[in-house]
């Protein structure tokens, strides 16, 4: 028996009270000496190991004793570490361990282990090899946390305000006095003929009767605002925040099967939301000079500590920070271009700005299209000082120089249209890495339909295009994975970098599936989402790269948030993980092994 055994530990968090003290009774402790087996290949295992300190190999042990250059070293496992866990459902180990230096474990017998993994189904799932399993237990602990409870609230009775829907023909003078008796400050219009909505506000009642001068008996239809933002009842009502995040609304309304059944205002999520992640955005739109709108974007990291550190999940913080930076870059070109020439150009990012799936600021990657036609005599310097205001709202010049302010990165429609067509002919390298870039671009100011001719004609040109689409992937093969030849984590001086290990391959390889299959989609998770229903990929692998990815994000986010980085900070310290933490890392790099594995498989990319 031993009482310094720490259970807190995953995966012996997961036991109950009892079975975590039936455990500390049944463990034992033993000593291996360097060099000396701990278990033979084949051999009956009747003991899982947890190491105390010390160092153990497993490798596949040779037929032959004598043919030492064919064994085959699968991973090393130090302190916390466990072993052979396989071999406690199996009955049998399949490789050989043994201590490459003097070696201290808790040895539990494996009854007692089959006993818990088969009576307690958290602490079983933690040993699961599937990655969205695994990553769910250690996320769980978070989602008992604070705001976490908002991500899980659902919009029901209890939170749903009683509205009041008036005919499209009602009067005036009619809505405000029912709006008067019933205490509410708005009011949904059904309109004539037409299967939407529309919404009126007292704001809306004042300006139309004493400002516009309309009759008391005007239809209200005709002040009436369209079309109105909707939520569906049962759903999240982080989704109804982010719904008048994302469409600047300060009402939505709440609908059951098509049926008005309430709406949530501003105020009301304000008073359950402590963030005021909308009260940032409010902050963005009345912003009129670049000073004001910079003291708005600089809370955003703020925001962004206050949902991460009170567990909110990192997809959901991805979108509303997503949400907030195209606020803030758009109206920083709102500021800086003439308002007459707004609506003949386009403002389009890209990187992982465009795909949504930027979190800290990272640098700058943007480029402008104009309109055919357009006679714009002081462009250059009028993105040459978009370039310079980004930069004092955070956002870090690119030192690729993709930006506006490079005349590489603004060109006509027609202009852009053929340079596409033209990197596509060449085929080379420089040529793929370009159209990497444009094939991230999410329109955010400006004329957005622009862009969709762009787009259209870059799909047309790689879509099945078997060649190119060999030289587009293989970026994503080019980086090795941090892990060693023992299937260990792998860090250099400044720690592992996540971006060029872990993120990029996936990014990288899922972009040149989402080409060559033609899917419209920038964000990566929306990719993989659309690439496995139409079967390109398969349920399972799906599943582990998406978790994969949100583990990435996750481990460098906090990272950037505990040392005070930016969003360029991609390394990660690995001695600041726990085991359950680094045991996940370990199992999701391997993931993107298998991946880039396949991928060069899939294009025939040989070397």
């Amino acid at each position: 028996m031993t009482d310094k055994f720490d259970t807190s530990l995953p995966p012996f968090d997961r036991l109950t009270a009892i079975e975590q003290q039936t455990l500390r009774n049944a463990l034992d402790v033993i000593y291996f000496r360097a060099g000396e087996t701990v278990i033979a290949a084949g051999a009956d295992c009747h003991q899982l190991y947890i190491i105390i300190k010390g160092n153990i190999e497993e490798y596949s042990a040779p037929l032959n004793p004598e043919e030492h250059h064919h064994k085959e070293t699968f991973a090393h496992y130090a302190n916390d570490d466990l072993f052979d866990v396989s071999a406690q459902i199996k009955g049998q180990s399949r490789h050989a361990f043994k201590a490459c230096e003097d070696t201290i474990c808790y040895t539990l017998p494996r009854e007692l282990f089959v006993q818990c993994y088969q009576n307690n189904s958290q602490f079983s799932a933690y040993f699961d090899t599937n990655l969205t399993k695994r990553q769910a237990l250690l996320e769980e602990a978070h989602h008992q946390q604070n705001l976490a409870e908002f991500i899980l609230t659902k919009i029901d009775d209890d939170n749903i305000q009683p509205c009041l829907v008036v005919p499209h023909d009602t009067p005036l003078l009619s809505v405000t006095q029912q709006m008067k008796t019933k205490e509410l400050d708005a009011a949904f219009v059904t309109l004539n003929n037409l299967p939407q909505y529309g919404i009126v506000t007292r704001t809306d009642l004042l300006h139309a009767t004493l400002l516009d001068g309309h009759p008391h008996d005007t239809a209200v239809s005709r002040i009436a605002t369209t079309p109105v933002v909707s939520v569906n009842k049962g759903d999240y009502l982080f989704n109804a925040m982010l719904a008048m995040t994302r469409q600047k609304v300060k009402r939505v309304q709440v609908c059951d099967n098509d049926a008005v059944v309430g709406m949530l205002d501003l105020t009301q999520v304000l008073s359950l939301f402590s963030t005021h992640s909308h009260v940032l955005t409010l902050r963005i739109a009345r912003a009129e000079t670049i000073e004001e709108l910079a003291l708005a974007a600089n809370s955003q990291q703020t925001l962004v500590e206050t949902l991460f550190n009170n567990g909110i999940r990192t997809l959901f913080v991805m979108e509303l920070i997503a949400a907030v930076n195209e606020q803030i870059i758009e109206k920083a070109f709102k500021l800086i271009v003439p308002t007459h020439l707004q609506p003949h150009c386009c403002l389009m990012v890209m990187g992982s700005e465009g795909r949504g799936e930027q979190i800290l600021k990272t640098d700058q990657d943007n480029a402008l299209i104009i309109e055919d036609g357009i006679d714009w005599p002081d462009c250059a310097s009028v993105m040459t000082q978009l370039t310079n205001t980004l930069q004092q709202l955070g956002y870090p010049l690119c030192p690729g120089n993709v930006m506006v302010s490079n005349p590489h990165w603004v060109k006509s429609q027609r202009i852009w249209l053929q340079h596409i067509t033209q990197l596509c002919q060449h085929g080379d390298p420089d040529s793929m890495m370009t159209l990497a870039i444009l094939a991230d671009s999410h329109a955010v100011a400006g004329n957005q339909a622009l862009l969709t001719p762009l787009q259209a004609c870059l799909h047309q040109h790689l879509a099945d295009q078997e060649r190119l689409l060999s030289i587009f992937t293989r970026p994503a093969l080019q980086f090795s994975i941090p892990l060693t030849l023992f299937g260990n984590l792998k860090a250099g001086k400044h720690g592992l970098n996540i971006k060029q290990g872990g993120i990029f391959p996936i990014v990288h390889g899922i972009r040149a599936l989402a080409l060559e299959h033609n899917i419209s989609p920038n964000n990566t998770f929306e990719r993989i989402a659309v690439l496995t229903e139409q079967r390109v990929l398969e349920q399972r692998t799906a599943d582990n790269l998406s978790e994969a990815l949100k583990l990435f994000i996750k481990l460098r986010l906090h990272q950037q948030l505990r040392q005070q980085k930016d969003g360029q900070q991609h390394h990660i310290d690995i001695s600041t993980l726990n085991r359950a933490e680094r045991d996940v890392l370990r199992h999701s790099l391997h993931v993107v092994k298998k991946f880039k594995e396949w991928l060069g498989y899939h294009y025939q990319i040989r070397d």
